[in-house]
């Protein structure tokens, strides 16, 4: 495991001893994502793999409701957090500087370039394949498809390179919410899921049991397993 700081942000960098391995990079909330390296160790283990075979590039210290999201929108809720609209700016300081410093340090060239996330991290990994070409394949755990725009903008553009796979998971609770704009989260990744398939996109839609807040850790590295096959 090798930690530093790049840009202001946090970086972490877990990698496996096997040559020319996928490299999958997290956008996460908080923390290092240890626990979601932890169920990828698991997942190797019940396959009888001595190592996960990944190499994971976890990125935190993020503005969280500007680096993660492509456009402003308006708080969800009464004295909430506004979403800032930075995912552009971060998208470029991910791919031409934080990107490029972990790549030293794998074993190898890693066979694909995959962005994985949870939450609005899961709407930028979406929305990372529209704005450039440096993703092989895409995670969305818990996305953030709710957020105003995004399917129309998703259906409206072309990608800069479309990705050979892209997994999609939610859990089942998660539309049952007050909020009219999280409601359709479920209708939206449905949707989008189809779409992608018609695209000729190698669509793995997966539900899970329970809300937003369900086994965060483990519905990431189902993620990042699915993508680095």
């Amino acid at each position: 495991m090798r930690k530093d700081i790049i840009a202001g942000k946090s970086i972490t960098l877990y990698t496996t001893s096997r040559l020319d391995r996928p490299l999958v990079v997290l956008n996460a909330h908080s923390g290092d994502g240890s626990g979601v390296w932890e169920e990828l160790l698991k997942m190797a283990d019940t396959a009888g793999f001595c190592d996960s075979g990944t190499n994971l590039l976890v990125v935190s210290g993020l503005d969280w409701n500007r680096d993660m999201t492509p456009w402003p929108c308006p708080p969800l809720y009464k004295n909430g957090e506004s979403f800032a609209g930075g995912a552009d700016e971060y998208l470029e300081v991910l791919v031409l500087e934080i990107i490029p410093s972990a790549k030293a340090y794998i074993c190898g060239e890693p066979s694909k370039t995959c962005i994985a996330g949870y939450s609005l991290a899961g709407l930028f990994a979406l929305y990372a394949a529209y704005r450039c070409d440096a993703f092989d394949r895409a995670a969305s755990m818990s996305g953030s498809l709710w957020f105003p725009g995004f399917i129309d903008f998703a259906k409206e553009h072309d990608m800069k390179k479309v990705p050979d796979k892209i997994y999609l998971s939610l859990g089942d609770k998660e539309a049952k919410t007050r909020n009219p704009l999280m409601q359709k989260v479920q209708e939206n990744t449905e949707a989008l899921a189809e779409y992608y398939r018609r695209l000729g996109i190698d669509v793995d839609f997966e539900m899970n049991p329970g809300n937003h807040f369900r086994d965060v850790e483990l519905r990431c590295a189902k993620g990042i397993a699915a993508i680095s096959d």
